[in-house]
């Protein structure tokens, strides 16, 4: 039988956001960002209450349906405990839709403060778990979970029956690299990015690819100099410029300029990896052309702060 917790438990979880991909890492790489959403989370004698701040806070749901409550619920039925009700209040900085991992950190933070509030019995590989599984994919969650840069995989059961494993570990980020993300002012649909790639890809393009994921792992860790060639990629980006043309655009324009710029996530944020300034005519014409810039660096993990009633 679950444990009911105790009314007016509290849990305080501040969650960063994360650029998937990295380039060539499709579905694979991910780097926690300095761009952090805080949810509280109180247990309550009866009901629902969802308060919302920030980003999102016209257009996202204020019931069940809203992806942290899921979150929260899917952790504690995890962890064998229950609420008898619940109060949380969301303040979401990282902009929604644009490929920034706000899904994966909504979802991170639900489990996370379930977590927090059944006393942390969860592992961070089940909380990866549990958080990938809203997705379907690792990538941001894990990156949101454990901080820093993240590989992380999916393992398929053969029987067709038993869910997929989502696991991840942490790569180190040298010290020097910094990134910058130039936000367009309109959002990208993962599943609609997604449709416009190719089912079949050639040797080649998939043997460039394998290069350059080797390669931005040494950069990330140990050799900055070689971030541009470790974004280069052949596997989504090229496909998906038709249907994010200004994204496209900027990624071209930088990485011409020898920034190590590529399309975050599924878009449309523009990010770029650097160890120096990028110069400021730049920004200030990205910003003239109304691209929100946000000066960014590496983030830690997730944070979860509990008080007891």
């Amino acid at each position: 039988m679950s444990t009911e917790l105790e009314v007016g438990t509290k849990v305080t979880v501040k969650v960063p956001g994360s650029s998937a991909n990295l380039g060539p890492g499709y579905d694979t790489l991910g780097l926690a960002v300095t761009l952090y959403d805080t949810v509280e989370v109180e247990v309550t004698s009866s009901g629902l209450e969802v308060e919302i701040f920030g980003e999102g806070e016209a257009e996202l749901p204020r019931d069940g349906s809203h992806l942290v409550v899921k979150a929260i619920r899917s952790g504690l039925k995890a962890a064998d405990v229950e609420a008898r009700g619940l109060r949380v209040v969301c303040t979401n900085n990282i902009p929604q839709s644009r490929g920034l991992g706000s899904s994966a950190a909504a979802a991170v933070a639900g489990v996370a403060a379930a977590n927090g509030l059944a006393g942390f019995p969860l592992s961070d590989e089940k909380v990866v778990q549990l958080s990938s599984a809203f997705e379907g994919h690792p990538d941001n969650a894990s990156a949101s979970v454990l901080g820093s840069a993240t590989v992380s995989w999916t393992d398929i059961p053969v029987d067709g029956q038993s869910l997929p494993a989502y696991k991840a570990v942490t790569i180190p980020v040298h010290e020097s690299i910094k990134t910058t993300a130039l936000v367009p002012d309109f959002h990208a649909s993962t599943q609609a990015v997604r449709r416009v790639l190719p089912s079949h890809v050639t040797h080649a393009d998939a043997a460039f690819n394998v290069s350059r994921v080797a390669v931005q792992v040494a950069a990330l860790q140990n050799h900055p100099e070689l971030l541009w060639e470790g974004t280069r990629d052949r596997l989504h980006q090229p496909y998906r410029s038709d249907v994010l043309p200004v994204t496209a655009e900027w990624v071209n324009r930088l990485r011409n300029r020898g920034y190590a710029a590529y399309l975050s996530g599924a878009g449309p944020t523009i990010m770029v990896l650097h160890t120096e300034p990028i110069d400021q005519a730049i920004l200030d014409d990205a910003r003239g052309q109304g691209l929100r810039v946000l000066e960014l660096g590496v983030a830690g993990p997730v944070e979860v702060e509990v008080s007891q009633a």
